[in-house]
């Protein structure tokens, strides 16, 4: 890719992973740009961040429904990223299912960070899902999007031992010190293979 790459992010909440992106930007570690962050929750600090940096801000419209994605929301995103000019979409702490046709638009160019080591734990929680399992490990994985729940092809993972004192929310914050670090090395991996 001969241009400076752009990204596309979506997220639904304080937005640390995109912080994380926009940092290692500014580091010079990922050749990338922020192009636009959009948003689920009108008032996700993520749309504050991408403000704060000058990135266009915008919320998606998902007619009033709390989890669902309806598939005119999804067009309108796709239309949106495009008219941006993006590259790759990535998904930072975004809380919806994305299926076709936003999928369609954008083929195994949007990834996803997800608090586990997957094939375990997926959906919501998972740091919490791990505690409960008394499970001895957990990390986090950067992974394809496919139109299942955390079920696309796996880029990189990272991981992190769960201690014997461990409550969902000390886990949760060592998990997020891995993330911060995985998901600029996997996307600048994704970008270079585009």
């Amino acid at each position: 890719m001969s241009k400076v790459p752009r990204l596309g992010i979506l997220g639904s909440g304080s937005g640390s992973n995109c912080q994380s992106i926009y940092d290692a930007i500014q580091a010079g570690t990922l050749n990338a740009e922020i192009v636009v962050v959009l948003s689920d929750i009108p008032d996700a600090f993520i749309l504050e961040r991408a403000r704060s940096w000058g990135v266009p801000a915008e919320v998606i419209d998902c007619g009033g429904f709390k989890t669902k994605f309806p598939d005119e929301s999804q067009a309108a995103v796709a239309a949106r990223l495009k008219e941006y000019d993006v590259d790759l979409v990535c998904l930072a702490g975004f809380m919806r299912l994305v299926k076709a046709p936003l999928l369609n638009e954008f083929p195994n160019r949007i990834i996803n960070i997800h608090p586990s080591l997957l094939p375990n734990f997926p959906g919501l929680h998972a740091w919490e899902q791990a505690v409960n399992a008394g499970a001895t490990e957990s990390g986090c994985t950067v992974h394809y999007v496919d139109a299942g729940m955390d079920t696309g092809p796996i880029l990189g993972q990272a991981r992190v031992p769960v201690l014997p004192n461990d409550t969902a929310a000390s886990l949760h914050a060592r998990i997020q010190v891995e993330e911060h670090k995985l998901y600029p090395a996997m996307i600048t991996k994704v970008l270079e293979s585009l």
